[in-house]
């Protein structure tokens, strides 16, 4: 939210606002004299922005008892008892942090959460999130909060130089989500905090990793010393894993010597998230303004008539800032040189913003929400992981990027479902963590190379930056082996590690402006599938060309949905049939498709809604109308397979571990007591589902399933593809796969 709720009233039924100085959330009743009645918390006001403009201040409504963690200035709860040694111990209590949590609370794997800030994010930095995000948070039972927050963006516009190039719908996806919706990180924060609650945890504010060691031996090697920051209290906790999510200067990174490989571009932005007066036609629309001479803005609209406005600066001795620096200033038009940074206000970023703007004007009609001065680094860790597997980074300590494309938060994510499913097996001892844990790093670095690759290319067209996207893919140019220096010989980390949210401690920008000292200042080029040119195009016809093929290639890849995952006992080769056609057309590694489909006379729904959260894996059966012989006797063999005494069903735990659904082509009242159904259904909780969509649109069309002989989809818990097989293939293909990675109960 931009702002503290003003006050409403719903008496009549609908929302309405009331008197600004009234508090309807303050229950009082002056007769009530019992103590154990329920007494409304304190709130507390907070300023949002650091910087603010002629028309006031802005401030956000809290409460300290529902969000801040261990500083509830009533004490924590009876609840509460941390204990000393946890399966997993998370340093930064961010988006990334967070999410690990929350997937490793429905998992049943204990876990502490720590941070050096005193509350959660107040306003500003992320704004989106793709249609992956909340297919994720979906299975934890987060999705719909946090769609309805804000805005859907469905249209976008782009002008150049005062005149509309631009104005189309959004690109959207396949996702019952289709598109980008806003969201602030704050928000999204609070929306986590919440649910941790619920499952008995708390961050621990105000609390850093002071040093950590990690023996050879024991059930709980990690060995981390939490100072509490606040009192100067240490504690030691044991855990079996660590968890970096401290941040784009993650000394967790550093103390392992993990090289932050990339740039620091001459980039800078200017954001203000704000009400603004304007006579621009599309003020509350996605899109960019552009501008050949002074650079580029970029638009989000937001809640309540907000937008975001992310403004390109020159800050050099010769741009517009320093000029009119030099007009109002005498001392720096004496001394001349580049502007300080953090010495520019919002009244310049909105000037800079009406320049490239022109002939359209720009006013600040209300207090600045959130305002801040971005520096764009675009740099990868060089691995994730630290080489016993003990330790593992997510987040802003494993990449940083260009805003473009909103994937900071979004990538977050995708690193945290994936790490968390593959802890929680490897802490419960459910799976072999030398075969899961490294297939970490490989999956999630790729997708950040591309994020690299895409947003830097986006921002290099809106900025008119000539500078080379850097070339995170070649290892041989990184040097792929890091230097540990001993560190994981005697564990010691090289100083304090804090656990700051993401960058909360780091400044606006939260992304280092340097390298750490074994970084390579890589070799950079411009990826052929972009359509980025050495110099960014700045005619109509180029720009539109531009846009054009930028987003045939990467439209889906900037909703999430397009992230394939590299080859790994977790996502084994697609292999060649050996007759035609496959069990389905569909490769491993890549997103699970969630079709529509029916689930009862009076209930449709999509596939995802029958899933269970992590750690379970999901075995989807598509048997068409099950009345062919071939598909029906194949669907028969899988059933069968699940009795046997020394099948992967049983070794690996059934129904604790496995969810079964069977989608056929019938109508609900057409599966009347079909013997292999209900006997799946006994067997394997088998949920059977309907596939009663046109042929086009249907869910076995959507999988490319084969009707004749039937097909199986083994889904991770993080709902990417694992494995495709026939229903007869049942120990060959699906045993054997869960044989490469799963341990026996």
């Amino acid at each position: 939210m931009a702002r503290a709720l003003p006050p409403h009233t719903w008496e009549n039924g609908f929302k309405k606002p009331i008197e600004a100085s009234a508090t309807p959330w303050v229950w009082k009743d002056e007769q009530d004299d019992d103590p154990d009645s329920f007494v409304t918390p304190p709130s507390k006001e907070l300023l949002t922005s650091t910087a603010h403009n002629h028309v006031g201040i802005n401030v956000i409504r809290t409460w300290p008892t529902l969000f801040d963690g261990t500083n509830n200035p009533h004490g924590t709860p009876d609840w509460w008892r941390p204990a000393d040694e946890v399966d997993v111990l998370i340093v930064g209590a961010g988006p990334s942090g967070l999410e690990v949590a929350l997937s490793l609370a429905r998992q049943g794997v204990s876990f502490r959460i720590i941070d050096k800030a005193p509350t959660p994010l107040t306003a500003g930095r992320a704004d989106g999130v793709q249609p992956r995000f909340l297919e994720t948070v979906a299975t934890w039972g987060l999705a719909s909060e946090i769609a309805e927050e804000g805005p859907l963006i469905e249209r976008t516009a782009i002008y150049l130089d005062g005149k509309k190039l631009l104005f189309n719908r959004s690109h959207q996806c396949d996702s019952r989500y289709r598109g980008l919706h806003v969201i602030t990180q704050g928000q999204i924060e609070r929306i986590f905090i919440r649910d941790l609650a619920r499952h008995k945890s708390l961050v621990e504010r105000e609390r850093i990793l002071s040093n950590y060691t990690v023996e050879d031996q024991g059930d709980y090697p990690v060995r981390a010393t939490v100072k509490n920051e606040r009192t100067r209290e240490e504690n030691t906790v044991r855990a079996k894993y660590l968890v970096g999510s401290d941040g784009a200067a993650s000394t967790i990174r550093k103390s392992l010597s993990i090289p932050f490989d990339g740039v620091s571009t001459d980039i800078y932005w200017g954001i203000m998230d704000c009400v603004f007066e304007t006579d621009y036609p599309h003020a509350w629309v996605f899109g960019s303004v552009i501008s050949s001479k002074h650079g580029g803005c970029v638009i989000i609209p937001r809640e309540d008539g907000y937008i975001r406005l992310y403004t390109q600066l020159d800050v050099s001795q010769t741009g517009p800032i320093a000029a009119a620096r030099q007009q109002s200033d005498a001392s720096f038009a004496e001394a001349g040189g580049r502007v300080e940074i953090e010495t520019v206000t919002p009244e310049e970023v909105l000037e800079q913003a009406n320049r490239i703007f022109a002939p359209y004007k720009l006013k600040f009609a209300a207090p600045l929400s959130w305002f801040a001065i971005w520096k764009i680094s675009e740099r990868v860790a060089r691995s994730y992981s630290s080489p016993d597997m003990r330790v593992h980074l997510v987040g802003d300590a494993a990449h940083v990027h260009s805003v473009m494309g909103a994937f900071g938060l979004n990538a977050s994510i995708l690193d945290a479902a994936n790490l968390a499913w593959k802890l929680g097996l490897a802490a419960k001892n459910l799976a072999d963590p030398q075969v899961v844990l490294p297939t970490y790093g490989l999956e999630r670095r790729e997708h950040a190379v591309r994020v690299i690759e895409v947003s830097g290319t986006y921002l290099r067209f809106v900025t008119g930056s000539a500078m080379p996207v850097p070339n995170l893919r070649d290892f041989d140019a990184l040097e792929s082996t890091p230097k540990t220096n001993g560190h994981r010989t005697n564990g010691h980390t090289n100083g304090h590690t804090n656990g700051t949210t993401n960058g909360h401690a780091n400044g606006a920008n939260g992304h280092v402006n340097g390298a750490d000292s074994n970084s390579k200042q890589v070799h950079i080029h411009v990826p052929s599938t972009s359509g980025s040119v050495d110099s960014p195009p700045r005619t109509q016809e180029d720009v539109l060309q531009f846009l054009g093929k930028f987003f045939q290639a990467h439209g889906q890849f900037l909703l999430g949905v397009d992230c394939p995952y590299a080859t790994s006992p977790l996502a084994p080769q697609t292999a060649s049939p050996l007759s035609s056609p496959p069990p389905v057309k569909l490769n491993n590694g890549v997103r699970a498709p969630n079709p529509r489909l029916c689930f009862s006379d009076n209930h449709t729904g999509y596939l995802y809604d029958l899933f269970e959260g992590p750690p379970k894996f999901h075995i989807v059966v598509f048997g068409s109308s099950l009345k062919g012989q071939q598909v029906r006797s194949n669907v028969a063999a899988f059933s069968s397979a699940l009795s046997s005494k020394t099948g992967f069903w049983t070794r690996f735990g059934g129904q604790e571990r496995f969810t079964v659904t069977v989608v056929i082509k019938r109508m609900p009242f057409e599966a009347g007591n079909d013997k292999i159904l209900e006997e799946l259904k006994e067997k394997a909780g088998a949920k059977v589902v309907f596939d009663d969509r046109q042929p086009d649109e249907d869910a076995h069309t959507t999988y490319g399933a084969n009707h004749t002989k039937g097909g199986v989809v083994v889904i991770r818990p993080d709902l990417w593809v694992g494995v495709t097989a026939f229903p007869d293939e049942v120990e060959e293909k699906i045993g054997g796969y869960f044989d490469g990675f799963l341990v026996p109960v």
